[in-house]
């Protein structure tokens, strides 16, 4: 039996027995019935105090947006549910369908580059110490061939950064506490969040599950997952995302189009997440910057993360058009670096020595295998909850399934995935209010665990 350490600690490997498992089966009207039952209760983790007080106290205030927040962020508040079921169930074998983190291993075509710039700097010729906080001028030239080739966006646009949560939050400091945000709901809860430390929203309003001064577009089924924009007020910064996270649903050009027109309308600024794009197998467009009048009206994050495995590497951009202009005619772009120089001194030189590697002929081949992989996975997700029944959205443009449950709390059915079959989603409302009902399931995970996580949900509720 592990102890409580090392089973907090405890990773995913191998699975429970069907005999161990068939004990805590329930059929899929009974875990309704009970869901409905517990609908009405507004599960939240609120932090804690200390458990002990300290004997002394400085006299420097604490922010107050920080005490603003609700909860912890979502995905730690999920691992330490999880770690505390290992603590009940030490010897589970949890597969874990929560956060979207990558399980495959990155291409050698890539790592291969970073090993050879790590090696490099071994040597007088090849040492570097920091670079440009911009980053470095023949990645940013690769970015733009690669991705935005014809759409007008030059290699002086794009910021190499560690990634695209981290961007929302200089995004955010750009902007400043004096401006009004949308968000689509559900969506990715970092907006929100930093939106909140930042200083720009009101205080939360517990029966409507919001934060004063947010803008919330209900995307739904009913919708097709994209806001009726006419009856969304002006706001200042439209934060969007597609393909979705969490509802893996891709805005067609049309969409797209409406879009930048409602924010070109209003003066508004669209900060669009494209973290997803390469996921996407239609012909939903992979870049706000395909239409039409965009580069006067958005900024986008992007990432290597979902496509090659970087989310422990770091590394990825934003690219602000020098068409972007505020209210007083300045250059966004001109005070987004402004920030970058301040807050950050560029990403690893080995990280984009591995960027580079990744938009190598051979390294775009090797994450579009990497993709399809997942791709494979949501394919096996979205057959399983059919097969049960379920109404399932998202998965065909991203590594996302957005499964309903209809009267149910989200963190109600988290629980009971977790607590029968040792499996880790992660529950809607964590998302927003519109998240409400749903649980969203991560197609990131070596295959034999997808396998017995189907195995294992097709018992649960057959």
């Amino acid at each position: 039996m592990a102890t409580a350490p090392a089973a907090a600690a405890a990773t995913v490997s191998s699975f429970v027995s069907p005999s161990s498992f068939s004990s805590v089966k329930a059929s899929k009207p009974d875990r309704l019935r009970s869901a409905r039952r517990a609908a009405a209760v507004n599960v939240r983790c609120v932090s804690s105090p200390p458990a002990t007080e300290t004997s002394f106290k400085t006299k420097v205030p604490r922010n107050a947006n920080m005490a603003k927040l609700q909860a912890g962020y979502l995905f730690p508040e999920i691992a330490r549910r999880r770690a505390a079921h290992l603590l009940k169930f030490p010897d589970a074998k949890i597969i874990s369908l929560g956060i979207g983190d990558t399980t495959e291993p990155i291409p050698d075509v890539i790592t291969n580059a970073m090993a050879e710039r790590a090696h490099a700097l071994s040597t007088v010729d090849g040492y570097s110490g920091y670079g440009a906080e911009q980053g470095e001028k023949k990645l940013r030239a690769a970015i733009a061939a690669t991705y935005y080739a014809d759409l007008g966006i030059e290699e002086t646009d794009i910021f190499v950064s560690d990634g695209a949560k981290c961007d929302i939050s200089r995004l955010q400091v750009l902007f400043g506490s004096n401006v009004k945000i949308a968000v689509q709901d559900p969506s990715y809860p970092a907006y929100v969040d930093s939106s909140v430390i930042m200083g720009q929203t009101g205080l939360y309003q517990e029966d409507v599950q919001k934060y004063g001064n947010i803008e919330y577009m209900k995307c739904s089924p009913e919708n097709g997952f994209f806001p009726d924009l006419s009856s969304v007020p002006r706001t200042d910064i439209i934060f969007f995302c597609s393909p979705n996270n969490p509802t893996g649903a891709a805005a067609s050009r049309d969409q797209l189009t409406r879009l930048v027109k409602f924010a070109k309308d209003n003066g508004s600024i669209i900060v669009y997440d494209s973290a997803y794009a390469m996921y996407i197998s239609d012909d939903s467009p992979k870049s706000i910057f395909e239409i039409p009048g965009a580069k006067e009206v958005a900024i986008e994050t992007a990432s290597f993360s979902k496509y090659a495995g970087f989310t422990g590497v770091r590394l990825g951009w934003t690219v602000v058009p020098k068409e972007l202009l505020f209210s007083d005619g300045h250059p966004v772009a001109k005070d987004f670096n402004r920030i970058v120089c301040t807050c950050f001194n560029g990403a690893s030189n080995i990280s984009q020595a591995g960027g580079l590697g990744c938009l190598s002929p051979e390294g775009l081949k090797a994450m579009s295998d990497v993709v399809g992989f997942y791709k494979e996975n949501t394919k096996i997700i979205v057959d399983t909850f059919t097969s049960l029944g379920f109404n399932v959205y998202g998965a065909k443009n991203a590594p996302y399934v957005w499964v309903h449950f209809p009267g149910c709390n989200s963190w109600d059915v988290f629980a009971e995935i977790l607590e029968k079959a040792h499996v880790v989603t992660t529950p809607g409302s964590g998302f927003g209010p519109g998240g409400e009902g749903f649980v969203r399931v991560s197609a990131f995970g070596h295959r034999e665990n997808i396998i017995e996580a189907a195995r294992r949900l097709k018992q649960l509720y057959k």
